[in-house]
């Protein structure tokens, strides 16, 4: 996964990661390698054995880690306001569910320090250290 310390470049997983993120407006170079790293390895635990990751299973992570990073102003001023409402919503379900992948990359948004201070005051996301 870590192309053997960049000697052969980066793991397609990290490339597509890169690139869903992209998408949603939010440069790869603003989240920390660590966090994508983690990504990368929420969505291979939730993945059936046999099956690869897709572009469909990096862009939901990378739709809900991008509301997350850039905040809901900056979000729907670069995708749309039904895509911010859909991330929204999915916070606040991750948040009252209290386990499973969304829980865990808005932890890891968290975590990591690329959380907006707008999203982790709105839904009272803090850590129980």
């Amino acid at each position: 996964m870590l192309g053997l310390f960049g000697m052969f470049g980066r793991s397609d997983s990290l490339k597509a990661l890169d690139q869903a993120l992209r998408s949603f407006d939010v440069h790869p170079s603003t989240v920390p390698e660590a966090a994508k790293l983690a990504t990368v390895k929420l969505l291979q635990r939730r993945a059936p054995d046999d099956s690869r990751l897709g572009d469909a299973d990096y862009a939901s992570a990378a739709e809900l880690l991008s509301y997350a990073i850039l905040g809901p102003d900056q979000f729907v001023a670069s995708n749309s306001l039904a895509a911010a409402n859909l991330a929204e919503r999915r916070i606040e379900q991750a948040i009252a569910a209290g386990d499973g992948l969304d829980a865990g990359l808005i932890l890891l948004a968290l975590h990591s320090g690329a959380i907006h201070p707008e999203i982790a005051g709105r839904f009272d996301v803090e850590t129980s250290d």
